[in-house]
């Protein structure tokens, strides 16, 4: 079985949207280390419309410019790239191909398909809500930043069902980013203050 991982660039206060605006002033080799050890072992790309638009119009053109981020591009590039879209792809980005419609079908042929490589999910906040309510997602890498963005989208949703998780590992970067990994958890179990209370100082 294939592990299926998604990425995010997070606030503190949850926002995932536009981290181009919020996002670089954070982006040191420790980050650049932990980008390229998950992309690294992925051979698919799982992107929303907009997350790809995003890509596929910046990075065929750094990689034919030959510059200091050609190699990542390249990586891009050369994996196989799944678009979740209702709308026509232009071919502007080679081994692209798209899919439209419910997600559990297909995902889950891939997820249980031929191969070893990992497939993974940058961005694409619909996408991987999806996935996480249909039990598809495997790990959730959060880099959260120590910044509160205040506006914009935010990677779950208010009024909808809890997510548990479980943490998997963390670590702290110079910047005061955190690097935490998640995997799906059983629902916590019913608690109570009586329950809480139990654990509190006795003095």
């Amino acid at each position: 079985m294939r592990k299926i991982a998604a990425q995010f660039f997070i606030s503190l206060d949850g926002v995932v949207e536009a981290p181009d605006q919020w996002h670089f002033p954070y982006f040191n080799d420790e980050m650049g280390a932990a980008v390229d050890a998950t992309l690294g072992t992925a051979d698919t790309l799982i992107l929303g419309r907009r997350t790809y638009d995003s890509f596929a119009g910046a990075w065929p053109e750094r990689e034919a410019s030959g510059g200091e981020d050609a190699p990542f591009a390249k990586v891009l590039g050369d994996a196989r790239k799944i678009v979740v879209s209702h709308r026509p792809l232009e071919p502007a980005w080679r081994n692209c191909e798209r899919i439209e419609g419910d997600l559990v079908e297909p995902v889950t042929a891939l997820r249980n398909g031929p191969g070893s490589g990992r497939v993974w999910i940058s961005g694409s906040v619909s996408v991987v809500r999806q996935l996480l309510a249909a039990g598809l997602l495997d790990e959730l890498n959060l880099l959260v930043h120590p910044i509160a963005v205040r506006k914009g989208i935010r990677l779950f949703e208010e009024d909808e069902a809890p997510v548990p998780l479980e943490l998997i590992s963390c670590e702290t970067f110079r910047t005061g980013v955190l690097n935490l990994f998640y995997s799906p958890a059983a629902p916590a179990r019913h608690g109570t203050y009586d329950d809480a209370k139990a654990h509190l100082p006795q003095h």
